[in-house]
C-alpha cells in the first residue's frame, strides 16, 4: 500500500464512507485536532517521571482518541444517530478516577496557577490547551452535524485529567507550582 494517494492534492479528502470534504471542513478541523492531541499525548508519554499508572491511562486515551478520530470522520448525515465505537462512560470514568487518585495527593490550590514547572508538567499543559481546542473544534461542528455528548464529555474530562496531571508531575519532582500574579 502506498502511503500517498494523490487525491488530496485539490484541498479535498474522504470521509469514512468516501464522501469527500474540503480540508478546511469543521469536520476535518476536528478529527484534525484530536489528532494532534493524539500526537502530543505520545510525547508526554515519554517523559521519564510518568509512573505505570499514568502511561496506561495515556495509552487508553490514545486508543479512545483514535475511536473518536474515526467517528468524527465519518460522515453521519444519513445516519445521525451514530454513536462512538468505544468510547463510553467506563472512560470517562476511569478519568475521573485518576484525577481523584492523583488529587488526594496534592496540595490545595490556592491560586490560579501558570502553565509549566517541570518539563513533564509543561509537557500535559500543552496537551491540556490543544485538548481544549479540540472541544471548541468539536463544539463548533456540533452547528453542522450531531456529534454525540460522549464526545464533548471525554474531551472535558480529558483537560481535566491532564491539568491534575501536570499538578501532579510537579508535586513528585518537587517542583513548585508557578502562581499566577495579578499585575
Amino acid at each position: 500500500m502506498k502511503i500517498y494517494t494523490r487525491t488530496g492534492d485539490a484541498g479535498t479528502t474522504s470521509l469514512v464512507g468516501g464522501k469527500r470534504v474540503r480540508k478546511d471542513s469543521l469536520r476535518l478541523d476536528a478529527y484534525g485536532t484530536v489528532d494532534e492531541l493524539n500526537s502530543f499525548l505520545g510525547l508526554l508519554a515519554t517523559e521519564p517521571h510518568l509512573d505505570a499508572d499514568a502511561i496506561e491511562t495515556l495509552r487508553m486515551v490514545q486508543n479512545k482518541l483514535f475511536n473518536m478520530g474515526a467517528y468524527l470522520a465519518t460522515d453521519n448525515s444519513s445516519n445521525p444517530m451514530l454513536e462512538p465505537a468505544g468510547l463510553g462512560h467506563k472512560a470517562i470514568g476511569e478519568l475521573e478516577r485518576q484525577i481523584d487518585l492523583m488529587t488526594d495527593r496534592l496540595p490545595q490550590l490556592r491560586s490560579f496557577i501558570l502553565p509549566g514547572g517541570c518539563r513533564a508538567a509543561a509537557q500535559a499543559n500543552v496537551c491540556r490547551a490543544v485538548c481544549r481546542r479540540a472541544e471548541r473544534r468539536v463544539i463548533a461542528l456540533t452547528a453542522e452535524a450531531r456529534v454525540d455528548d460522549l464526545v464533548i464529555r471525554f474531551l472535558n474530562r480529558l483537560s481535566d485529567y491532564l491539568f491534575t496531571l501536570g499538578r501532579f508531575l510537579n508535586t513528585i519532582t518537587n517542583t513548585p507550582e508557578i502562581p499566577w500574579v495579578q499585575e
